[in-house]
């Protein structure tokens, strides 16, 4: 079999984007359909509901400026709409697929939910205070990173190849980016962003970041200094060209998506801590004040969104503020009682003649081990025999939908890793930036923590189970992890000798 090289230039590209034909979920897709055919609704009515799904709302901005060449491009959703009128609409939403949203690959509909993210950022933090552009905030920071959309609903697998080496290599983005794209990722969107005739807000944003870094820098650098407005005030008076090249609206869409992409890996994280300092400067207002405007805005976001089996950086917002800011808390020793009772189910799992008659009474003891061993929250996971699917076995300490989490593993290269052969992966803060977007958002919802073990456990060289504990986001000490461990090679000699059972 042979396979389809990637394009390499950017016309290639273009080309290949071009033909993507984005999902929409279903239920608002057919609220639209309904409305369209509506004589009673109203333009802006109708404007309203696409506005539902950001997918549709693409496809109607893309067709109005296809051609719009000699006319000025369209702004907004309702100017785009009234361009290319309601039978235009129609037809150009029936070449669109619907979709539920578990048959939508996850990646395109965490890619998104991050523009969501972005574009309440840019209504909460902006809009108010440029009211006047209130449409060109929303759209453009709604559909910045629509190209990006694109690239992973026709390639999921360069997404995951560049967190792998980019979020966890650490090798530098532009060589991984040329090396998989054959082009920079910020020239694609550029390109990609002109060619869809995007409001043209989102072209200057990426400009902003791939030819404007020396203004960047500089902004950067005076933002670092949060603490002294004054000081601040009196830096930007003395360069009247980067107080300019701040201050235009255009760039409250690239402060939204920085917050909302940095967010996304780790709050904590310094690129996080950047753009807060950065929409700060732009906003002039106090660190701690911007912070507080952005964990709201996220709150929002996910409220507006609802339910979802995604993450979402709001969810990492339940953590302790100690582990905001990276000040660790020393977990409790178990107590006396409590090693005891951790020393009988260790010595129940070590029989020789197997006390369980079914897996679920074993994984019961090892769950109870565990967190007798100090782990606070525990998740046990049973591996089916294709290593395709993760199933919740056991809980303690968690949700209640915990007991009915499942998991694929393509989700994750992180489990795909562990489900290779039993390995331990110890999260903490200095890591969890790297490997907090290569982990399922089932998972991170679960455990909102930065000190976490998952080990996978194996039987015959096989990999049977994980598991996935923390001490309730407080940093492990020696003789925790050495608990963990020993009850872990118990629960393997558990396996072991269930597996001979009635031989």
């Amino acid at each position: 079999m042979t396979t389809t090289p990637l394009p390499r230039t950017l016309p290639a590209w273009i080309k290949a984007l071009d033909a993507v034909v984005l999902p929409v979920f279903a239920d608002p897709y057919a609220r639209v359909q309904l409305a369209l055919r509506d004589s009673s609704m109203s333009m802006r009515q109708i404007a309203e509901l696409i506005q539902e799904s950001p997918v549709m709302a693409l496809s109607v901005i893309r067709e109005a400026n296809r051609n719009a060449a000699a006319t000025r491009p369209a702004e907004s959703l309702e100017v785009a709409l009234s361009r290319i009128g309601l039978k235009r609409a129609e037809a150009l939403f029936a070449r669109i697929p619907a979709a539920q949203p578990r048959d939508i690959p996850a990646p395109l509909r965490q890619m998104v939910l991050i523009s969501r993210h972005a574009s309440q950022q840019a209504n909460g933090l902006f809009a108010s205070r440029l009211a006047r552009l209130w449409q060109e905030i929303h759209w453009s920071s709604l559909l910045f990173l629509s190209p990006v959309w694109a690239l992973v609903a026709a390639h999921p697998e360069l997404l995951e190849a560049w967190e792998q080496r980019v979020l966890v290599k650490r090798e530098p983005a532009r060589q991984v980016e040329q090396s998989l794209l054959g082009v920079a990722l910020l020239d694609l969107c550029v390109a990609v962003a002109e060619h869809w005739g995007l409001p043209g807000w989102i072209v200057q944003g990426y400009r902003l970041l791939s030819d404007n870094r020396r203004m960047l820098i500089k902004a950067l650098h005076i933002a670092r200094d949060n603490e002294h407005p004054l000081h601040q005030q009196q830096m930007l008076d003395a360069d009247p060209d980067l107080r300019r090249w701040l201050t235009l609206p255009s760039n409250t869409i690239v402060l939204a998506n920085g917050l909302a992409l940095s967010a996304h890996n780790s709050w904590s994280g310094i690129h996080s801590l950047r753009w807060q300092r950065l929409a700060g400067l732009y906003l002039q207002i106090p660190l701690a004040e911007l912070q507080q405007m952005v964990h709201q805005h996220a709150a929002a976001s996910a409220q507006a969104i609802g339910h979802t089996d995604l993450w979402h950086p709001a969810q990492g917002l339940l953590w302790p503020w100690e582990s905001v800011f990276q000040v660790e808390k020393a977990a409790k020793l178990p107590s006396t009682e409590t090693l005891t009772e951790w020393r009988a189910h260790c010595r129940e799992l070590l029989s020789e003649r197997c006390p369980y008659d079914n897996v679920v009474q074993l994984t019961a003891t090892a769950a109870k081990a565990l967190n007798c061993a100090g782990m606070q929250r525990v998740l046990l996971m049973l591996v089916d025999r294709k290593h395709n699917r993760l199933v919740s076995q056991q809980t303690f300490g968690l949700p209640r939908e915990a007991a009915r989490l499942s998991v694929e593993s393509e989700q994750s290269q992180v489990l795909r890793r562990l489900l290779e052969k039993p390995a331990l992966l110890r999260l903490n803060p200095d890591n969890m930036a790297q490997f907090s977007a290569l982990l399922p958002g089932a998972l991170k919802a679960l455990f909102p923590s930065e000190h976490v073990l998952l080990r996978s456990i194996g039987h015959d060289g096989r990999v049977v189970m994980l598991v996935m504990a923390d001490q309730d986001n407080t940093a492990f000490s020696e003789m925790g992890l050495q608990a963990f461990t020993k009850t872990v090679q118990c629960i393997e000699r558990a396996l072991a000798t269930f597996s001979k059972r009635g031989r």
